[in-house]
């Protein structure tokens, strides 16, 4: 995704407001112009970090990511797996509760070095990021959730970069 065409509106915007002001502002502005380009860029950054959070958990135990080349932000959408094979580490998603519960929340917890090693293994193992891989294993832990239920998902599968 190319954030160029974003921050160039930014400054073209600048620019319309600082002609109000006259030549002084305009000269202003074309000096902030510059500096200003990181700050818009990482704020368009985190509003796409926040976006790829709120679509994970519709997703889930699907996943999306978003991954930096260069200064240019991608997106890796993981689909919520169609069938699961019974040797797999983690338990199938049917039971997992209904993940519509609002805005995402962040805990920090320790485990063994060893454990978190394993848990690494699996979620490469499904192509999952260890986050997304948690998040799966937790909601198939705690079994269907009570209220209103999502129709089911079809098998559909989505992958590659969005641009």
């Amino acid at each position: 995704m190319d954030l160029s065409q974003y921050v160039e509106h930014v400054r073209h915007e600048l620019g319309l407001a600082a002609e109000a002001g006259g030549e002084e502002s305009r000269a202003v502005a074309e000096r902030l112009v510059a500096p200003l380009e990181s700050a818009i860029r990482l704020t368009l950054l985190d509003a796409l970090s926040a976006a790829t959070a709120e679509i994970t958990t519709e997703l889930a135990p699907g996943s999306v990511d978003l991954r930096l080349r260069g200064r240019e932000p991608g997106f890796v959408v993981t689909p919520p797996p169609a069938e699961q094979p019974e040797e797999s580490a983690v338990p199938p998603a049917s039971g997992a509760p209904d993940l519509d519960e609002g805005a995402t929340s962040r805990i920090n917890f320790r485990l063994p070095e060893q454990l978190k090693f394993r848990i690494e293994e699996a979620a490469a193992a499904e192509g999952l990021s260890v986050n997304a891989w948690l998040v799966r294993i937790a909601a198939a832990g705690l079994g269907p959730a009570r209220g209103p239920k999502r129709a089911p998902r079809s098998g559909q599968r989505f992958t590659g970069w969005v641009r």
